[in-house]
């Protein structure tokens, strides 16, 4: 372990900001025009999160789809996002950079095998994770973030049979928090099933420095960070945390976000073996060039029918009244 292999962000406040590109420029230009909303997830980049009308997690950016006023909504994330955001504000256009942006995670829950598992298990109600498609969201009672996953769950009563999915991992670490034994679909994202536990202690005792994890990683590494929260809730842990220095176990892009809103602190990606830090693939496919050109034209955007719209609704709306 060195630091030279290591992705570490110095405080912003030594820093500041850069002067914005002419993309950037004209994107600011266009979203005027257009009157188009911009709302970027944590995890693409920051030239896109620097134009961006907002930057957060799934719940904060649901939030914001529902009481958009503009126009357009230009989601820049990955296809679930773009989807609820259109499920949520149907009279909206919603377009998205990039329309081969997917999600491993929403990948591996197929609606119809989610289906046959609900038929054998009738009793059981279905808490999907937000990172689902449209298609899972129209069969599920509750939608529930990273954010406000053991909020929701520790409302149902302890009896109460639950399906989770798709996600395996988030699912386990509400187990443990809670005490449950929800049923588990066998669905992960790549990008956090991919972190060391080793690799991450070796960073704490290198840097002498905490570190904070996503509940997508396996619980290895959840057991070796001294948090495991969303990346909403990674700023005011941040905040809080006493150390000077925070190793932070998630796409590094989102190390963007939390030195803007912690910028007296250092923060350092964690490692993956064999790489620096860890992106997210799908999120990549967002670019500051491909959002300029879904400004000029539009597209590609998102449609869906209006049963999967009022189906997929009624779970997304749950969770906004629970959360």
């Amino acid at each position: 372990m060195s630091q030279d292999n290591a992705t570490i962000f110095p405080p912003f406040k030594d820093e500041g900001e850069k002067p914005l590109s002419e993309v950037q420029e004209e994107i600011l230009r266009l979203k005027k025009q257009k009157r188009a909303v911009i709302l970027a997830h944590n995890y693409v980049s920051e030239d896109i999160q620097r134009v961006a009308d907002f930057a957060g997690d799934s719940l904060a950016l649901a939030r914001k789809a529902k009481e958009a006023d503009a126009d357009v909504i230009v989601f820049c994330g990955v296809h679930f996002m773009a989807e609820t955001a259109k499920i949520l504000n149907p009279s909206k256009a919603v377009v998205l950079p990039d329309i081969s942006a997917g999600c491993s995670l929403a990948d591996s829950c197929p609606p119809d095998e989610l289906a046959k598992l609900k038929a054998a298990h009738p009793g059981a109600i279905v808490i999907s994770y937000i990172n689902c498609s449209a298609a899972v969201k129209t069969l599920s009672d509750i939608i529930c973030t990273s954010g406000n996953a053991l909020e929701l769950v520790r409302k149902i009563p302890p009896e109460q049979e639950i399906i989770f999915c798709p996600d395996r991992n988030l699912g386990s670490w509400i187990n443990e928090k809670l005490g449950r034994n929800m049923i588990l679909w066998d669905g992960s994202c790549y990008a956090h099933e991919e972190y060391d536990a080793a690799d991450i202690i070796k960073m704490k005792e290198f840097f002498r420095a905490p570190a904070v994890c996503h509940p997508e990683c396996p619980k290895a590494v959840r057991d070796a960070c001294d948090e495991v929260c969303s990346t909403e809730k990674m700023i005011s842990w941040s905040k809080a945390c006493k150390s000077d220095k925070i190793i932070v176990a998630t796409v590094v892009e989102m190390l963007h976000r939390l030195r803007r809103e912690v910028p007296e602190k250092t923060f350092i990606a964690a490692r993956l073996p064999g790489k620096s830090c860890q992106q997210c693939k799908f999120m990549r496919l967002n670019s500051a060039e491909k959002l300029l050109e879904c400004l000029k034209t539009l597209k590609p955007e998102i449609i869906l029918d209006e049963r999967t719209i009022e189906l997929a609704a009624k779970p997304i709306e749950k969770m906004l009244k629970l959360s």
